[in-house]
């Protein structure tokens, strides 16, 4: 029987809207995680609005290549609903058009996101990562409170560790903050100072932190003496140089290597480490998890007219447990591969070939007018939490 490419037409034309709605709220939910931080760095540290939205951009290619497979699952499994709710499935099976005469939109449309996922990985994620880290360095450069945090140690400064317990965004003021300078190696000096005050030096990378009513601990490591000295006003020198010299020269992480540079690593690596085995998952990633866009779209057709009795509300939920399935045997394969207890071959594709199986079982199950066992007691135990649900608001 030849496709009927006006129904495959009408199929792919379904998938768009419930796609685009998909991809927006996870995008929101994205932005819902990051708003705590972009309002203490917009409100409190004055950063410019370009330098945020340029290091949301930055951000988001990482967050692409997740949400992608998952919205094409979502789209696909509400399109397959709406069609079995509307009896269209019936319809079309009646004019003899079978279940597997509707794929072919589905697996063109899971294609162009696989497509789009794997650019995000193999170009968008190294580009975002770099980019966001030169970025948030430039920020910091020209604006060093940005990167203190309140009662976290901070080692930004070569050979100088120090700690703050509050931060007054008002005037810009430290409180209770001890500091460990390890700048000269015959001494150890310790200062602590219940008040202080950053200020900027003579360049962009240099600082002077102002303290008051303070007392410095040294430590003679030679002769094994201890002095202590209390001092009213004190200034120490900070200097940003050596620790932007070490970010701009230092080898880039694996998030940060292009597909050429995985694959440079793992030829001229003779010693199998831990970065090694993350360096090999990195690059199985880049492929597996695209393709996790084709897997997860074959299962969401089963699933969506297995469920014809099912609210989309419900169909939501069972969209998310299985995401939640593969994103658990992902994260599973993850940990063993870098361990090096588990192939990152095995560790990376398992997801797929285990929820693509699933999908072509429940296909072959389905096309065959042959229901599920687990699909009806799925459909009872969902309709009873939504009913148990309604009546609580109503009692309410």
């Amino acid at each position: 029987m030849r496709l009927n490419t006006a129904v495959n037409r009408y199929i792919f034309k379904e998938l768009i809207p419930p796609y685009i709605m998909n991809l927006m709220f996870f995008i929101f939910v994205f932005l819902m995680r990051q708003i705590l931080e972009i309002t203490n760095m917009i409100v409190n540290y004055q950063v410019s609005l370009t330098a945020f939205f340029l290091m949301l951009v930055y951000s988001m290619p990482f967050f692409l290549a997740y949400i992608v497979p998952m919205s094409v699952m979502m789209s696909v499994l509400l399109t397959f609903l709406r069609l079995s709710n509307d009896n269209e499935i019936v319809a079309l099976k009646a004019s003899g058009i079978s279940l597997y005469h509707l794929l072919p939109p589905v697996i063109l449309f899971s294609v162009l996101n696989a497509l789009l996922t794997a650019y995000m990985g193999i170009y968008g994620i190294p580009w975002g990562e770099y980019s966001y880290k030169q970025m948030a360095l430039n920020v910091a450069q020209s604006n060093f409170n940005v990167g203190l945090k309140e009662r976290q140690f901070n080692d930004s400064f070569d050979g100088v560790m120090f700690y703050v317990n509050k931060i007054d965004f008002k005037d810009n003021s430290l409180g209770d903050i001890y500091i460990e300078d390890q700048r000269n190696k015959s001494f150890s000096t310790t200062i602590v100072s219940p008040k202080g005050r950053i200020f900027n030096g003579e360049d962009r990378f240099s600082f002077i932190l102002s303290l008051t009513n303070g007392v410095i601990n040294q430590v003679n490591l030679k002769n094994r003496a201890v002095y202590s000295t209390r001092f009213d006003t004190y200034e120490l020198q900070l200097d940003l140089k050596n620790a932007v010299k070490n970010i701009r020269e230092r080898k880039r992480n694996k998030n940060e290597m292009s597909l050429d540079e995985l694959v440079a690593f793992l030829k001229t690596e003779k010693v199998k480490s831990k970065k090694y085995y993350s360096v090999w998952v990195e690059f199985h990633k880049k492929f597996s998890i695209p393709f996790a866009c084709i897997a997860l779209g074959i299962l969401a057709v089963p699933l969506g007219v297995q469920s014809p009795s099912t609210r989309k509300s419900a169909g939501l939920g069972i969209g998310l447990i299985a995401f939640l399935i593969y994103y658990f045997l992902l994260s599973a394969g993850l940990i063993f591969s870098e361990a090096g207890n588990l192939s990152p071959v095995l560790g990376m594709w398992m997801p797929n070939f285990i929820m693509g199986g699933l999908g072509l079982f429940l296909l072959f199950k389905t096309a065959n007018d042959r229901p599920v066992e687990i699909f009806n007691r799925l459909n009872q135990l969902i309709r009873k939490i939504v009913q148990n649900f309604s009546r609580v608001r109503s009692f309410h």
